[in-house]
């Protein structure tokens, strides 16, 4: 089991663990195939997705609940997560530990994953083992183990995550609490705590609060069902009729609110890291949802600047001035439907000072919101875009996750088809106009992460 927002940071922070991009003379572009598929809803309400594909013999089960850390609410936040942990923990027809050992002996592989909009759970598997997949997430969604036991046990193994992913890693705490930080608490709860949640929460949380957002939030109207692979639509459809038809419709989950102003002025902060050895330097903005027509400029931009080898700040800030050891770029902790944030790191190198970094960091900003990219280096981010859209098509996997992103944060199927035409229209001019309405000091927040200073 994983936490997406936690490998994303571990990809951020790891230098070198970057897009490799794709030259741009002598490459023939790839286009993203179409993808067919057809959806319906049942009448419990859940929707379904279907997208049939003979290349392989191999099927995904992909279902994705609407619910996330930003469904959680003060004083009890890392529920969504607790719940990735909880819901392998046994139903009524299948024992604690049996989920794993059905779909490994059948010569698939299973998982699931937080994010602040969504919990995952999916089973690849070999093609005439769809009815096991099926029954197993139907089982789980009509039948869900929720004990003292199970709750108090996996409480422990999310503490014990959080220890070993978030609390003993250098720069993750900083990073994350740094992420949060540029949301407002009051009025934009969602987005203002980390996913894992924090110690005090999990160790005050009780059985009932946690049955209580079992019945809230997975249930067959709050979850869409993906199945993409090979396999016939007709009997698909016969194996779901029958394994989630009679689940119960669950109450309407309540609405998230966020209501984050822009441009509230610069804020500056220092947090002290006792894990890392160098400081460290984040310039965060505020950006907005997946869906806004900003967002594609957005992403491309966090490309050009720092991600990959020919990155300009890698090669400006770490290569050229040699001033940090790392240094990337990010546009969002995956996507949301609500404000995310676009942010720039920069790992200072030994005997420099962060404040070297910062300003490193700033000029790059600065000089795109005054005189843009360049044609190559915008054709370049695009290709790289593109190539990773190919790339995820190719699996039954990748379909499946493509298919649910395109409808919950696009709100439209189709869009698994037609979102790259958002990216290959971008224009050096969009690249400009975007770092200049949202990369300005009064949208930002500056963390300065300081190693702990040891005494002989």
């Amino acid at each position: 089991m994983s936490i997406s927002t936690t490998s994303r940071l571990a990809a951020i922070l790891t230098a070198g663990a970057a897009l490799t991009l794709l030259p741009v003379a002598g490459v023939t572009a790839q286009t993203v195939p179409p993808l067919t598929h057809e959806s319906y809803t049942l009448p419990n309400g859940l929707r379904v997705i279907l997208a049939e594909d003979h290349a392989a013999q191999v099927v995904t089960v992909n279902v994705w609940y609407n619910v996330g850390s930003r469904n959680e609410r003060p004083g009890r936040t890392g529920f969504a997560h607790l719940f990735e942990h909880m819901m392998f923990q046994g139903s009524d027809n299948v024992k604690k530990g049996d989920h794993m050992s059905f779909v490994e002996r059948s010569g698939g592989n299973m998982n699931g994953s937080t994010a602040d909009d969504r919990t995952n759970y999916y089973e690849s598997l070999p093609s005439n083992r769809l009815n096991l997949g099926l029954w197993l997430e139907a089982d789980r969604m009509r039948s869900l183990k929720i004990t003292k036991e199970n709750f108090e046990n996996q409480r422990e193994t999310v503490k014990e995550e959080r220890r070993l992913r978030i609390d003993n890693q250098p720069y993750s705490g900083a990073f994350l609490g740094a992420i949060t930080s540029v949301f407002d608490a009051k009025s934009c709860f969602a987005y203002a705590h980390e996913t894992i949640g924090s110690m005090d929460d999990l160790n005050a949380a009780t059985l009932d609060d946690v049955i209580d957002f079992h019945k809230t939030y997975y249930t067959p109207n709050n979850a869409t069902l993906v199945v993409t692979g090979d396999f016939a639509p007709s009997d698909a459809k016969a194996l779901i009729a029958e394994y989630f038809g009679a689940i119960p419709t669950g109450p309407a989950a309540p609405d998230v609110q966020c209501d984050q102003p822009f441009n509230t002025g610069l804020q500056r902060k220092s947090v002290t890291d006792s894990k890392a050895n160098l400081p460290a330097v984040l310039v965060l903005w505020r950006i907005p949802e997946y869906k806004s027509a900003d967002w594609p400029a957005l992403e491309l931009l966090s490309t050009i600047l720092g991600q990959g080898e020919s990155s300009r700040l890698n090669r400006i800030v770490v290569r050229d001035t040699k001033a940090a050891v790392a240094a990337q770029a990010l546009a969002g902790i995956g996507p949301r439907r609500g404000p995310n944030v676009f942010g720039t790191l920069g790992i200072a190198n030994q005997g420099v000072s962060p404040d070297s970094v910062e300003k490193l960091l700033q000029q790059e900003i600065a000089r795109v919101g005054t005189t843009g990219v360049e044609a190559d280096e915008l054709a370049k981010a695009k290709n790289a875009y593109r190539a990773g859209k190919v790339a995820e098509l190719e699996t039954s996997m990748g379909r499946a996750e493509a298919l649910h992103a395109a409808t919950m944060f696009l709100g439209d199927t189709k869009a698994v088809s037609t979102n790259i035409d958002r990216y290959m229209a971008v224009t050096i001019d969009d690249i400009k106009r975007v770092a200049a309405k949202y990369l300005r000091p009064d949208n930002s927040t500056i963390v300065l992460i300081k190693p702990e200073t040891k005494t002989p």
